[in-house]
Formats: C-alpha cells, sequence, structure tokens
C-alpha cells in the first residue's frame, strides 16, 4: 500500500511536465486552437485531454509525430496512437495525457470540448420538480391519424408520404405547378 501512495504522490509533476512537452511540441509545429482540459472529475480514464488542430492532414500526422517524438525524448512511453492513416484525427495516448489533434471540421464536428468540459451529471430529479427556468414538456402527441385524410397524409413522422394513386397521368406528379 505504501508504495502506491507514493506513485500517486509523484504522477502531478510528472503530468505537468508531460504537459509542458507535449504543448512546447504543438508550439513548435504550429498547431492552433489548443487547449488543455482536465478531466479528473469526469472520468478516470485520463487525467488530461490536449486539443490542437491542424491545416490539413499532413499537418495533422506531423503534429502527432513530434508529439510521440518529444513525449519519448523526455522519457514518457506513448502507449499508443491511432488514426494516423488518415490524419484528420490523431489520437496520442500518453496514459495520464491523452492527445487529440484534429482537422478544423472534425474538431467542429465531434465538440469534444464541450463533451470532456460539462460538469459531471447531475442527479436525476423528482417528477414535478424543475428547475427556474428550465423548458417545459413537450406537449404529447395524438396517436390517431385525422379524419378525411388519405393514406399518404397519415405518413409517419420523419418518412415521405407516398404519392397519391390515381393522378392525371402515371408516372406525373399530383402537386400543383407553380
Amino acid at each position: 500500500m505504501r508504495h502506491m501512495a507514493a506513485r500517486k504522490l509523484s504522477r502531478p509533476p510528472a503530468r505537468a511536465a508531460l504537459v509542458k512537452t507535449v504543448t512546447a511540441a504543438l508550439d513548435d509545429m504550429k498547431a492552433t486552437n489548443v487547449k488543455v482540459l482536465d478531466v479528473r472529475q469526469v472520468t478516470d480514464v485520463s487525467d488530461c485531454m490536449v486539443l490542437a488542430s491542424g491545416n490539413s492532414d499532413r499537418h495533422v500526422k506531423s503534429i502527432a509525430d513530434r508529439v510521440v517524438e518529444r513525449a519519448k525524448a523526455a522519457g514518457f512511453r506513448p502507449m499508443g496512437v491511432e488514426g494516423q492513416r488518415d490524419g484528420e484525427w490523431v489520437l496520442v495516448d500518453l496514459n495520464d495525457v491523452l492527445v487529440h489533434v484534429m482537422l478544423p471540421r472534425v474538431r467542429e464536428f465531434y465538440g469534444l470540448e464541450e463533451l470532456w468540459e460539462a460538469a459531471p451529471a447531475a442527479k436525476p430529479r423528482a417528477k414535478g420538480k424543475g428547475k427556474a427556468g428550465a423548458r417545459p414538456a413537450a406537449p404529447a402527441r395524438k396517436s390517431a391519424p385525422a379524419r378525411g385524410k388519405s393514406k399518404s397524409a397519415r405518413a409517419a413522422p420523419g418518412r415521405k408520404a407516398a404519392p397519391a394513386r390515381g393522378g392525371k397521368r402515371a408516372g406525373k406528379s399530383a402537386r400543383p405547378r407553380g
């Protein structure tokens, strides 16, 4: 037990040195929009996540290569590197620190900042007790179709209605021209 306590005490300075090494490598390779997130309160997978963007797939690959190179030189062994073939999103796993290097469009699409910066999930509330300013629940939808409408008008939500049968000519749409 004493050995584990000593190891746990030594981790924060090592993690800080690793984050400093990673950010220096990112600065050296001109990575853009670098963000360091402390995720210890959110997950046990990692202590810290570093997010950065590159200008092209080759730039993303080069940035990740430099991070791995600098980490090894500083004495930190990478656990693995994923996504180097495509180069749109490369993940460098440095155990306590995860480095995500992405193209800006991929970074915007996945929104990791919003995901990992969010506070830990709140405890479920009892029904009927809402927060002030919370949005009310949407009204329930009727399950029975409206009267007087054809089958095509009663299509399930999100599905296109089947075309009405028996128009002027087969193959022509029954929509008015305009």
